[in-house]
């Protein structure tokens, strides 16, 4: 069972070793029993340190690490289990400095462990379709022309150099944001299409020409932000907004 936590030291007391770790996420991979991370086979052998499992199918010997984003690593599970929450927990982000600092393990370690768990949380299990009431809108990433080295730089601070993002997110669950070519109408509608239900049951955006289809498929709502109509009903943008916020504060954090 997965256990959700208020404070960092409420986790180290369910976790006080590496042990109760194991035994957590053999709780979890194993929920409707046990079978082998190279086969797949159902003829689990568990050897007395509770740590090491040998499949009767193909005889091979593995740990319950074999197949995740913990597998060969040499930092114990407690470590990850403190990086998880600490991430989850920023706002603002965490350096692989800092996280370094925090878990008394090296940069080098910690960017490691920053990129494992980037890249877990872009795994398909994670990105159910929307349902609901559903945020749509495109933002833009990246430095200031007037910051950029030699000749790189330019002026202004429009999106020119930047990176398109598009996002989605249903009010009270999860979000998903891509990084896009293109902020054209094919381009926008195929990630709505995709990353939204098709029993969704609203989707507001902005006034941006390229989500003038999106009423032919779904219940389509728009805030005028140009005219400084930010709320309309139940028709507003704000959830999106406040992510884009977000994600631009870590990156500056980081």
């Amino acid at each position: 069972m997965i256990q959700s936590f208020d404070s960092l030291l409420q986790m180290m007391e369910a976790f006080p070793d590496e042990q109760t770790c194991i035994d957590h996420l053999t709780a979890i991979r194993w929920k409707n029993g046990a079978y082998c991370s190279h086969c797949g086979g159902t003829t689990v052998y568990h050897f007395s340190d509770k740590r090491t499992h040998k499949c009767g199918d193909c005889r091979q010997r593995f740990s319950i690490k074999v197949g995740t984003i913990f597998e060969d690593t040499k930092l114990p599970l407690r470590k990850w289990f403190i990086a998880i929450w600490l991430i989850a927990s920023h706002k603002k982000g965490i350096a692989s400095t800092q996280l370094a600092k925090d878990l008394k393990i090296t940069q080098k370690s910690a960017w490691f462990v920053l990129h494992r768990l980037r890249y877990a949380s872009r795994t398909q299990s994670f990105q159910a379709p929307l349902e609901g009431d559903v945020e749509v809108d495109e933002t833009y990433v990246g430095g200031k022309a007037k910051n950029k080295h030699g000749g790189k730089s330019g002026k202004g601070s429009g999106v020119a150099g930047k990176a398109a993002v598009v996002g989605a997110v249903e009010r009270g669950g999860s979000v998903v944001a891509k990084v896009v070519e293109h902020v054209n109408t094919e381009t926008l509608e195929e990630f709505v299409d995709n990353t939204v239900s098709a029993t969704v049951a609203s989707i507001s955006t902005d006034e941006h020409s390229a989500y003038r289809r999106l009423s032919m498929k779904y219940a389509h709502g728009v805030v005028h932000d140009t005219n400084k109509v930010f709320v309309d009903g139940n028709t507003h943008t704000q959830t999106i907004d406040g992510h884009w916020s977000q994600l631009k504060r870590q990156i500056i954090g980081i």
